[in-house]
């Protein structure tokens, strides 16, 4: 009962598709906004906007203070040392981009490897392809096994001088794998490595301890922590941060200007080029906020018992294959149809009000080590219900039904 007080926060939750209750399960892709958070953002635009940093008028303070806040709650939220550590961009992939280009650029030489992991999403995967490609370094990926678990053993065996930097996701978007990501950093740094955690499909979830985990690098994007789009989070060792060259050159980010010579302003400024996305920012420290009234440990207990109910609601059906059956999972989980394509399931669910993602995912290269090229996936958030799962697997009973 306790959820569902908060569950009536959400409008969307309120609307009906095709004449039906919307069931939203696709929370892993984006998720749906707390009316604080679109209050939030409005109040902002209509009463408060003004830029930051730059000049010392009242809207401008206020705005700036309000922004500068946010950061010190992302370094709250992640229990980070200092909020020098807080860089913001535009969303996971961005940071991953960022880190990317900047750690490769300082860090990444001739010969050197970077390790991913076989269930990552694409943007985990292109950009240190695009970086091995500019810096001559290769790319080389720790298996998995066919439950969707991390082949410990291979990483392990992969681990080498050369190694420079390894980039794991906490929860994988295909599988809904929860890998070991402590005992991967540990793994990581003793072979000399940095590590990048995409944590895009585990902040919003559980609790996130980056001092725990020991990660040189975490990221994650505020709408799928029910906060705006256009924002994310990099979370950097300062050491590292301090270390690496900016990403993008332009105003905010410079100390002095000449024509001969520009020297860069300290952390988090340095990697935060031009006018940032203010009312984004905003609008995420109100769903942190919003989130921590919920309690990340009350969101995880209670999508965990969600996956579990759904599970085994799935299995049961004929013909069902799950993709990715690991022993601890995230909220997530996909699954195939025998003889039917999951584009057809998805638009049958549409006509019932149940929202699922089907197709690649963004993570083809995952989803061809299971034979399979196009899935549908069901995602849980503590807004969703177990009458919502039941409801779900009867709308899938009847879409099989005719589709067969």
């Amino acid at each position: 009962m306790f959820l569902e007080n908060f569950r009536k926060d959400f409008p969307m939750l309120k609307r009906r598709i095709q004449g039906k209750p919307l069931i939203y399960l696709d929370t892993a892709a984006t998720a749906q906004k707390p009316q604080v958070v679109i209050d939030t953002i409005s109040e902002f635009y209509q009463n408060q906007y003004g830029t930051v940093h730059r000049t010392a008028y009242e809207l401008c303070a206020f705005a700036t203070q309000q922004y500068e806040q946010v950061r010190e709650q992302v370094r709250r939220l992640l229990n980070a040392s200092k909020v020098e550590e807080i860089i913001f961009t535009k969303g996971t992939t961005e940071s991953i981009n960022l880190v990317a280009h900047s750690f490769g650029k300082k860090f990444i030489f001739p010969g050197d490897e970077i390790l991913i992991s076989a269930m990552e999403h694409h943007a985990n995967i292109v950009p240190w392809q695009m970086a091995c490609e500019e810096r001559g370094a290769e790319l080389k990926v720790i298996p998995m096994n066919s439950k969707g678990e991390l082949d410990l053993e291979a990483y392990q065996a992969l681990l080498n001088d050369c190694t420079k930097l390894v980039a794991v996701a906490h929860i994988s978007n295909s599988t809904g794998t929860l890998n070991p990501i402590k005992q991967i950093c540990q793994m990581a740094h003793k072979a000399g490595a940095k590590i990048l955690v995409d944590g895009a499909q585990s902040a919003p979830h559980m609790p996130v301890d980056v001092k725990l985990l020991d990660a040189d690098f975490f990221v994650f994007s505020g709408h799928k922590m029910y906060g705006p789009t256009g924002i994310g989070i990099l979370y950097g060792k300062e050491e590292l941060l301090n270390a690496m060259p900016p990403y993008q050159g332009g105003g905010d980010m410079v100390d002095k200007v000449t024509f001969e010579k520009t020297t860069y302003n300290k952390l988090p400024l340095k990697f935060e080029a031009g006018t940032p996305p203010i009312a984004e920012v905003i609008g995420l420290g109100a769903a942190i906020e919003f989130t921590q009234k919920v309690g990340l440990s009350n969101i995880e207990h209670h999508e965990k018992k969600l996956l579990e109910n759904a599970t085994q609601l799935l299995i049961a059906l004929p013909g069902i294959r799950l993709i990715g059956t690991a022993k601890e999972k995230g909220a997530i989980i996909t699954f195939v149809a025998e003889g039917v394509h999951a584009l057809d399931i998805g638009s049958l669910l549409d006509i019932r009000g149940v929202a699922i993602r089907t197709g690649t995912l963004c993570a083809q290269t995952a989803l061809q080590f299971f034979g399979v090229d196009s899935v549908c996936r069901a995602s849980f958030a503590f807004y969703n219900t177990a009458e919502e799962v039941t409801l779900f697997i009867e709308s899938l009973k009847e879409a099989l039904k005719i589709l067969r």
